[in-house]
């Protein structure tokens, strides 16, 4: 007789699963949906979350780091001045989708509302057997927002996921029609308010010949639990410039998953890791190169402070059919401290034989001959630091090659390290 061995839960876990026993009655969702829920809630009081032995989850031991999950409820919260002025602002707060009409050449709806109906649209399944982000964002998303972009965007929209603590579990999903230009901003930042538990999953679409700017900006308390999921497609001849910072939070994992369908189809993923204190920041890519003629390039800049400890785990996969494929990812840190560590985990698996690919990891300090130079023209050893270090993160967020969002992530950075360094 087969029986599967009972695993005892973590206080976390428990956690988890009575806020599911308290909301499941509430959240949006039809016959079909519900059921969902409550398949996704059983595989954790069955499975558990994952540990270091997942090898997924090697560097982020996510069922030990997660010690305490907060109530349900957190503090009610005001919207934030929009990174970019003149964006279009469509608001989360804590976890609940604002009315918001049309905006010229985008249809707007809620997630909720596709929930109740049972639309497959915003159902997305696990990326495989060990995926906790959407088991855990699956069971208890309550809101979110559907992009239809029909039309090239006149100015910027930027979805503002505002909270103020507790439990907060939201999913977007965004198709950028043909030959669609634009640039959006994902904004999740706490003002105040004690700490939270946020799960977000991204669905981004493109399709042929769009190019779209697109920026993660993850701006939470410093008790702040992140779980973040980004799952996009390349159509054909589709850019996607995608920068992701982390400038907040406690615990911080962030998962891309992108496929690249089309012919012609370019990725540039650019990330910014900010971390200080005793916080834990992963970032974990998983690239598809499944057609012929693609290009990427993956850099991430990470700066790391006291005894914060960061992770990038990069895998690019290269099917048969995708000859001609160039793709390039690197990943460089700073430390800036004797006590901070970092672990990189950059893969290439090729199965093509006309293709460029390459990656490459390096872990350093400040170079002593920079700050030389700088200090001898009278300049501060605190001030030459802060230079130095704005100028190796600085450098990546500048290939965006737009000013006022150059500037205005650029600002958010500075103020960051004025705090830390």
């Amino acid at each position: 007789m087969n029986m599967q061995n009972k695993i005892t839960l973590t206080a976390a876990e428990e956690a988890l699963l009575a806020s599911f026993g308290r909301l499941s009655g509430s959240l949006p969702g039809n016959a079909d949906v519900t059921m969902e829920r409550d398949r996704l809630a059983g595989d954790i009081r069955n499975k558990g979350l994952p540990t270091r032995r997942i090898e997924a989850w090697h560097y982020t031991d996510l069922r030990n780091l997660l010690r305490t999950v907060p109530d349900d409820s957190g503090e009610a919260v005001n919207p934030v001045k929009a990174l970019l002025e003149g964006s279009e602002v469509l608001q989360l707060v804590q976890g609940r989708a604002s009315d918001a009409d049309d905006i010229d050449g985008v249809a707007v709806s809620k997630v909720s509302d596709a929930l109740a109906d049972g639309d497959q649209s915003v159902r997305f399944p696990l990326s495989h057997e060990h995926d906790a982000i959407g088991r855990i964002n699956g069971a208890l998303v309550s809101d979110g927002f559907i992009l239809d972009i029909a039309e090239t965007l006149a100015a910027p929209i930027e979805l503002q996921a505002v909270h103020g603590g507790g439990q907060v579990h939201t999913r977007n999903r965004l198709t950028f029609a043909e030959g669609v230009t634009g640039t959006v901003i994902e904004r999740h930042i706490a003002p105040d308010g004690d700490a939270a538990l946020v799960s977000n999953l991204t669905a981004i679409s493109l399709g042929k010949d769009a190019e779209v700017t697109y920026v993660v900006m993850q701006q939470q308390g410093v008790e702040d639990i992140h779980l973040g999921k980004l799952k996009i497609e390349l159509g054909e001849n589709a850019k996607l410039k995608l920068l992701i910072v982390n400038a907040g939070g406690k615990l911080v994992r962030h998962e891309i998953d992108c496929t690249v369908k089309g012919e012609g189809a370019d990725l540039m993923l650019r990330g910014v890791n900010l971390l200080g204190g005793e916080t834990h920041t992963d970032i974990t890519f998983d690239l598809g190169h499944n057609v012929a003629n693609t290009t990427s390039t993956e850099i991430i800049r990470n700066v790391v402070f006291d005894k914060a400890r960061g992770v990038f785990q990069g895998l690019i996969r290269v099917a048969p059919d995708a000859q001609k494929t160039d793709a390039k990812m690197s990943c460089n840190t700073l430390l800036m401290s004797d006590f901070a560590s970092f672990h990189a985990k950059p893969e290439l698996e090729i199965f093509a034989d006309d293709v460029q690919c390459g990656h490459g990891a390096t872990v350093t300090d400040l170079d002593p001959n920079h700050l030389y130079y700088l200090m001898a023209r009278g300049i501060p050893k605190k001030v030459a630091e802060g230079l130095l270090i704005n100028a190796f993160v600085d450098e990546v967020v500048e290939e965006l090659e737009n000013e006022a969002l150059t500037e205005a992530v650029e600002a958010i950075i500075t103020d960051w390290l004025d705090g830390h360094a």
